[in-house]
């Protein structure tokens, strides 16, 4: 397929270095040169600007937003407009909250133009080598793009989740309930750094890897933190708010849905906190803050 893609961070861009190796034909744009120059050595087509990105996609125009949530969206949107036409289409697969989504597809939708909302997940591996997509919109649209989808995902990793703002909304939910499954991790090896075993907690994140009921990815990443330094002394507690686990707390207080695992408080450098820190680095390259 035909697509046009916008920003190329840490998750653009190994996303935009998959659908070439799937051998779709990407028109790519970002502020920084240098991310452009890099990818269209590697087979993407470059763009100098928004308005060169259109006019190197063919009708019906596809194009994929990978930008920070808010402000950013909507100005790259104006700036996009004037070079679309009715029957394009413009996916968001960004972070953004579901009410901005559900608003941004009504304006385009009187302008003719398409508008997805399609929640991202898998991290940066699952960027580069199969991504989980969670996508709300007008239905046409998604089944127009199904067949990009299938190459971006993983298998069974993407669906259509309704109406516009549905694939956000099923994005942010999904965060709130890994920040939830990373804080039960954080606590428990909490416990037992303060149980008064000499536990190796790389020795512990490793068997419970391997067979247990609570392994998985995030347990992998934690055996991957561990291997670093069993204590994470190179962490300090500090996480940044991105914003999807507050939304979602915001979203049960509005729906009235009892989220006691969901809403919790966080203290300052503790083992919990820096397996919290260490798993979000490891999966999506988020950055931390060094113990002082």
């Amino acid at each position: 397929m035909n697509i046009g893609f916008v920003g190329l961070g840490k998750m653009g861009f190994n996303m935009v270095q998959h659908l070439v190796e799937c051998r779709h034909h990407v028109v790519v744009f970002d502020l920084s040169e240098e991310l452009v120059a890099t990818l269209s050595a590697e087979g993407a087509v470059a763009s100098s600007s928004l308005h060169q990105l259109t006019g190197l996609l063919p009708s019906p125009r596809l194009i994929w937003l990978m930008v920070p949530a808010g402000t950013p969206v909507d100005t790259t949107i104006d700036t996009l407009l004037p070079s679309l036409q009715p029957g394009d289409i413009i996916i968001d697969g960004g972070n953004s909250h579901y009410t901005e989504s559900v608003k941004r597809a009504a304006r385009l939708d009187e302008k003719g133009i398409y508008f997805l909302d399609a929640g991202t997940s898998g991290g940066l591996e699952g960027a580069l080598r199969g991504a989980c997509i969670m996508v709300g919109g007008d239905k046409r649209a998604y089944d127009f793009i199904e067949p990009l989808l299938k190459d971006l995902c993983v298998e069974n990793g993407y669906g259509y989740m309704g109406p516009s703002g549905s694939g956000h909304f099923a994005k942010m939910v999904h965060n709130g309930v890994e920040y939830g499954m990373m804080q039960a991790m954080g606590e428990g090896f909490e416990l037992l750094a303060s149980s008064g075993y000499e536990f190796n907690l790389d020795e512990v994140s490793r068997v419970w890897a391997n067979g247990s009921v609570i392994r998985g990815w995030l347990m992998d990443l934690a055996v991957r933190a561990f291997q670093k330094d069993p204590k994470l002394e190179y962490l300090s507690g500090r996480i940044a708010d991105s914003g999807e686990g507050r939304w979602t707390i915001e979203a049960a207080l509005e729906h009235e849905v009892s989220i006691p695992v969901l809403y919790h408080s966080r203290s300052e450098d503790n083992i919990s906190d820096r397996v919290v820190a260490a798993l979000r680095h490891e999966f999506g390259g988020h950055a931390f803050s060094e113990k002082q």
